[in-house]
């Protein structure tokens, strides 16, 4: 298991750990954790601290211990009489964009979640939404700036062509970090300066009058989509502080939706899934505009959060798989996917 990280979303990564340490059975797992601290360096997390997190003392599994080097963390393929299966819990760029896992690839060590191209497409919003339109899947209009070519005076271009209220996002961040909603041209403005200072690559994105439905998929070649949940913000829209801090949104699970518009959130997940060449896991979010323009989707996160208020497990729980299940499903779909790889590489 690997968590922390260098990107802003390092103490989501944390409290996942924790909270996945909770549901990994003892009895069929032998568990070595891996934090990567906010400067890029690695530990092996003592034994008492794994203990501490298992017990429900902690809520974030804290990123000291003896250090390491990359390639320490690289197994041989079984330990004993079992497989290793790397579990990347790290949300964002440096582990969730496709670089971790080219790291396990290099090292043939299986892991769970998806591999270096669809994690890459997937955290890098602005192809994503490339992508995804090639194949027809209904989004927000959006506008892509890059740092080196931006200028000031596109603002008001942006403003005309997308309206007010936006959205400005990273392109290449997740939990609503940098994402700022904006009512003017001023604050248009400013809310870029921001988003570039985590990515030179943003996302402009029309404001949808809509509801916020999301979709857990489980799964590799032939991906199983769950009933779709729904989130109700607290704030103008879902922020980090909703998300992690406050606690003040509410979720539906499963959302109040028509029998066909539920179908139709649960196809469009699984063609976005595939399109994306995801696999494992995923959580697709999509717009809902009831009174037009129906389900668009927003965006895919291939490692989710495992945090108490996450609606990933939360989804699959309500599917009748609960947490211990589900990491078992997780690591078959790992094994499953890298001998699939292997096969492929080793063939003559």
């Amino acid at each position: 298991m690997v968590f922390g990280g260098r990107s802003a979303e390092h103490d989501v990564s944390r409290t996942t750990a924790a909270h996945v340490l909770r549901a990994v059975s003892p009895e069929r797992y032998s568990v070595t954790a891996i934090g990567i601290d906010t400067h890029g360096e690695w530990f092996q997390i003592s034994p008492d601290s794994l203990d501490q997190a298992r017990s429900g003392a902690v809520e974030q599994v804290d990123v000291v211990g003896i250090p390491i080097g990359v390639g320490d963390l690289m197994p041989a393929g079984h330990v004993g009489d079992g497989p290793v299966v790397a579990l990347p819990l790290l949300h964002g760029p440096l582990g969730e964009d496709g670089t971790i896992q080219g790291l396990f690839e290099m090292a043939n060590v299986a892991y769970v979640g998806s591999g270096v191209l669809g994690s890459a497409l997937a955290m890098d919003k602005a192809m994503a939404k490339l992508v995804c339109a090639a194949v027809g899947i209904p989004q927000a209009r959006h506008v892509v700036l890059h740092a080196h070519d931006h200028e000031a005076n596109e603002v008001e271009d942006l403003c005309e062509l997308l309206g007010l209220p936006a959205f400005v996002k990273p392109a290449n961040m997740g939990s609503s970090i940098g994402v700022s909603r904006v009512g003017s041209v001023a604050e248009l403005r400013a809310a870029i300066d921001v988003a570039f200072t985590y990515d030179r690559i943003v996302v402009v994105e029309e404001a949808i009058a809509g509801r916020e439905i999301e979709v857990a998929v489980l799964g590799n070649r032939a991906p199983v989509a769950f009933e779709p949940g729904e989130v109700v913000p607290a704030d103008t829209f879902y922020s980090y502080a909703d998300k992690y801090l406050d606690g003040a949104s509410t979720v539906l699970i499963p959302a109040e939706l028509d029998h066909d518009v539920a179908q139709q959130a649960k196809d469009m997940a699984i063609a976005a899934f595939l399109t994306l060449r995801c696999s494992g896991l995923a959580r697709c979010d999509f717009f809902y505009d009831a009174g037009g323009r129906g389900l668009m989707l927003n965006e895919i996160n291939t490692m989710p959060g495992f945090t108490p208020i996450s609606m990933y497990p939360k989804m699959v729980l309500a599917g009748g798989i609960g947490y211990p299940e589900l990491i078992d499903r997780l690591v078959d779909l790992a094994l499953e996917e890298h001998e699939s790889k292997r096969r492929r590489i080793d063939h003559p």
